[in-house]
């Protein structure tokens, strides 16, 4: 991981950094927070892992604890959204309602690829997190990991 995210600072780039699990977080917390501290700018999550990452007895106190070491954080809610948290601002951004949920498999990353595909887009912040949630709503409905449908209905609904 450290050697990925140096050869992408020396080529001047970004680095993502998605959370695993809540389970992987504590098992290898002060590695992780080693690499948020450190080596990410965007770090991706859940509500669970973030306040497992600084061992936070609440939700806010998680994204307190998070906001100075990262430029930019997405946290996923499940049915409640996400939030995005950018230096001093903090945008909840709510998700549609889904009809079942059927799987989870693959929600996060699905969540962080459609947060990014807007990001390298340059839309704003809420735009960024209407993807992600659209993107996790679709994979959440079905089994397995891969979209059912194409995705760029997701990118113009969001970005609408």
């Amino acid at each position: 991981m450290l050697k990925a995210c140096h050869a992408a600072r020396a080529a001047g780039r970004t680095v993502a950094l998605s959370l695993s699990d809540p389970f992987c977080v504590n098992r290898h917390r002060e590695e992780f927070q080693d690499l948020v501290k450190r080596e990410a700018d965007i770090l991706f999550a859940n509500e669970d892992e973030a306040m497992a990452l600084f061992e936070s007895e609440s939700f806010d106190a998680a994204l307190d604890a998070l906001r100075p070491h990262v430029r930019l954080a997405a946290i996923t809610r499940g049915s409640n959204g996400c939030v995005v948290v950018a230096g001093g601002e903090t945008l909840a951004v709510p998700s549609d309602p889904v009809e079942a949920v059927v799987d989870t498999t693959g929600a996060g990353d699905a969540f962080a690829a459609g947060f990014l595909r807007a990001y390298t887009q340059d839309l704003d912040l809420s735009a960024c997190g209407r993807l992600g949630n659209l993107a996790a709503g679709q994979i959440i409905t079905h089994f397995g990991a891969r979209p059912e449908r194409p995705m760029g209905e997701l990118y113009a609904r969001a970005t609408a």
